[in-house]
């Protein structure tokens, strides 16, 4: 918890405009972002040690941002503090900050909308406290549905239509609670009275203006213990399987968005820039890049905190060299690399040269997470938009621990075109590559990606609740394919689960690279089993 003189602290250096009594701070805040959380719905017994517990990415971005021009801002992070209900919404009051803005991301580029529970209770119980501040919402699944939003959250005043960095400024620029003025702020949805007002499209920070108009993260903002980002952990397998060196941990980008379309995705949708009642992400495919120098500026601001273990964010961090290569010669050239625990995302398609691989081994990456989706070549054709075709799977996973660098392979179970048979190529394409770690995900149409607005245009059925999008709670609920009903997807997904943590080729290689001791915190991960309402339903 942030104590109450850093918090005046905070506010005193983020105030860009003056106040006559710095002691009245609880009325000197412009915007407070508040991180939900909801881990013990969305990962079951996984949430108590095995789950990662990510900084609040955007809000942190968001935050940097607003202040950069004048706002007074500050973080709750509900997630991290592991608040209640009550104890949130107390804070939340107490902040004294003319607007909220949850900031309803996930630590996983596809899980906004599971993130929008937490955001839900949280705002519900601010307005049943009689709270009459401004309530607003940034996130991916308020990007695709933002007027679905304000229709079902009626605790929501404001929804902000992509990542909303200017239509924040501009919302801030005025008063938040006054319709007339909501009328002139482009890039907002908003309710005036009983009706749902949607304004034309706010740009997103263009190329030219990525370092100055996302100047950075406000790590000051955000809890602690005792040192900086110790109320966060790394993901299981990151930390080489051992809780030890989870922490403390954060996530940056280097980049955002992809250039890629894949139907199932929808991480573009942060891009959106039209006022279709439902977004697709594949509209809205693209890259914009902070630079190298700004990108090892945050390195070197992280180093400084103590803080080694990194996760890369971007979507797709290996794919443009001009961006990815000088700054990976910097992290060698300093030695910082020496001292950095760093995992990024990669596609098997755009993994480059051992050369390539070499240097980014020298710059602190030890892991890259792989997108295979698929064992069955035309299943990964039909929803990657021609990728993969060429493409030697355990050749390119060969050339990358070559180069010392581990490898996290993430599959999917219950594409289009997936039948048993399928599925179980799929697993045993995995057991056969046996990398040092593994996801697999059942499909689901998430809001924002095509696959969702297919499910909608064919009345499809879809989850009745933001859990039903987790890949992990209880209400999970899988996209129906032509020859799998979602019972049985969910079924093969948890079974492929446990059978993969207990391949012995698998344990074996962990063993070889980890220790004993990371086999044995795999084998009492492995004994939590998760629960499913559809695997309890009649049949």
């Amino acid at each position: 918890m942030v104590s109450g003189e850093s918090k005046i602290l905070n506010i005193i250096i983020g105030v860009g405009r003056c106040y006559t009594n710095v002691y009245e701070y609880r009325f000197m805040l412009d915007v407070v972002f508040v991180n939900p959380g909801n881990a013990q719905g969305i990962y079951q017994g996984l949430s108590n040690r095995f789950a990662a517990v990510e900084p609040p990415t955007w809000a942190l971005l968001l935050a940097e941002s607003a202040r950069s021009v004048g706002y007074a801002v500050s973080i709750v992070d509900v997630n991290a503090e592991q608040l209640n209900v009550g104890e949130a919404v107390e804070r939340i009051n107490s902040v004294g900050a003319r607007l909220i803005c949850f900031v309803v991301y996930g630590q996983n580029p596809n899980s906004g909308t599971v993130n929008m529970i937490g955001a839900s209770i949280l705002a519900s119980a601010l307005q049943d406290s009689g709270s009459e501040i401004t309530r607003s919402l940034v996130g991916s699944h308020a990007s695709a549905l933002p007027l679905e939003v304000l229709r079902t959250e009626r605790a929501i005043d404001i929804v902000f239509c992509n990542e909303g960095v200017y239509a924040l400024r501009n919302l801030l620029d005025g008063n938040p609670a006054d319709p007339e003025y909501l009328e002139t702020v482009r890039g907002i949805a908003f309710r005036k009275a009983d009706q749902l007002m949607l304004n034309a499209p706010e740009r997103v920070v263009p190329q030219e203006h990525m370092d100055v108009d996302l100047p950075g993260y406000a790590w000051d903002l955000l809890p602690k213990k005792t040192r900086p980002l110790d109320l966060y952990r790394a993901h299981f397998w990151h930390a080489e399987y051992d809780h030890e060196k989870r922490t403390p941990f954060a996530a940056i980008y280097t980049s955002l968005g992809c250039t890629f379309q894949c139907d199932f995705c929808m991480i573009n949708i942060l891009n959106r820039n039209d006022n279709e009642e439902i977004g697709v992400a594949s509209n809205y495919a693209g890259m914009r890049f902070w630079s190298p120098e700004w990108v090892m500026k945050q390195f070197s601001t992280l180093d400084g905190m103590g803080v080694t273990t990194i996760r890369i964010s971007d979507e797709m961090f290996l794919l443009n060299k001009k961006y990815f290569v000088p700054l990976c010669e910097m992290l060698r050239d300093t030695g910082l690399g020496k001292r950095l625990r760093m995992w990024a995302y990669s596609r098997i398609d755009t993994v480059r040269s051992q050369k390539h691989l070499e240097l980014i081994r020298s710059a602190g990456i030890k892991w890259l997470a792989l997108g295979i989706e698929s064992g069955e070549k035309q299943v990964r054709l039909d929803v990657t938009k021609g990728k993969f075709e060429d493409v030697d799977i355990a050749k390119v996973i060969n050339l990358i621990e070559e180069a010392d660098i581990n490898v996290i392979g993430n599959y999917l179970f219950g594409l289009p075109g997936d039948d048993h048979a399928s599925m179980k190529k799929t697993l045993d394409l995995s057991l056969e590559l046996s990398t040092a770690a593994w996801n697999g995900y059942p499909v689901i149409p998430l809001p924002g990606s095509e696959l969702y607005k297919k499910a909608v245009s064919q009345s499809a059925r879809l989850p009745d609740g933001y859990l039903g999008y987790s890949f992990h709670s209880y209400e999970t609920l899988p996209m129906q394919t032509e020859f799998l009903s979602p019972a049985e997807i969910i079924k093969f997904r948890d079974n492929a689960f446990h059978i993969y943590h207990s391949h012995k080729p698998f344990l074996e290689k962990v063993r070889g690279r980890f220790g004993s001791i990371a086999v044995e915190n795999i084998k009492e991960m492995s004994q939590i089993r998760l629960t499913r309402r559809l695997l309890e339903e009649p049949s």
